[in-house]
């Protein structure tokens, strides 16, 4: 387990995200909208001098051409890891199929899904090897 613990994709990174995820849920609880977990964090990481760009867009390319539709990712952290915000009941299975999908797009390596919507914070790894 030592071994899988210290191999861990931005390991110091995602603690530091998550740890501030944590602090969030701890104030604000359960039960609001998105947007406000996602105003919330962006006051965390402004304030944590944590890089970070909000509704990252992507282009998506297909048989050698861009799509026209693009997708925004909440937010690009340390230029590296598209964390995604959720405030649902509980992750669903599209959630994690949606956040490997923008991976697979951006070509970046670990996502790192956030639920608000639970009791407790609950958080989901997502690697890709692209």
């Amino acid at each position: 387990m030592e071994n899988f613990v210290s191999d861990l994709l931005y390991k110091e990174e995602s603690f530091r995200l998550i740890g501030l995820c944590m602090k969030i849920h701890s104030k604000l609880g359960k039960g609001f909208k998105e947007v406000v977990y996602k105003d919330a964090l962006e006051f965390e990481m402004k304030t944590n001098s944590i890089p970070y760009e909000r509704e990252k867009s992507f282009s998506i390319f297909y048989g050698g051409i861009t799509l026209p539709h693009r997708f925004d990712a909440d937010f690009l952290v340390y230029e590296s890891i598209i964390l995604e915000i959720k405030a649902a009941y509980q992750i669903h299975f599209d959630h994690l199929i949606q956040t490997l999908n923008y991976l697979k797009s951006s070509r970046v390596k670990l996502g790192i899904l956030i639920n608000f919507g639970g009791d407790k914070l609950v958080y989901k790894r997502v690697v890709c090897s692209n």
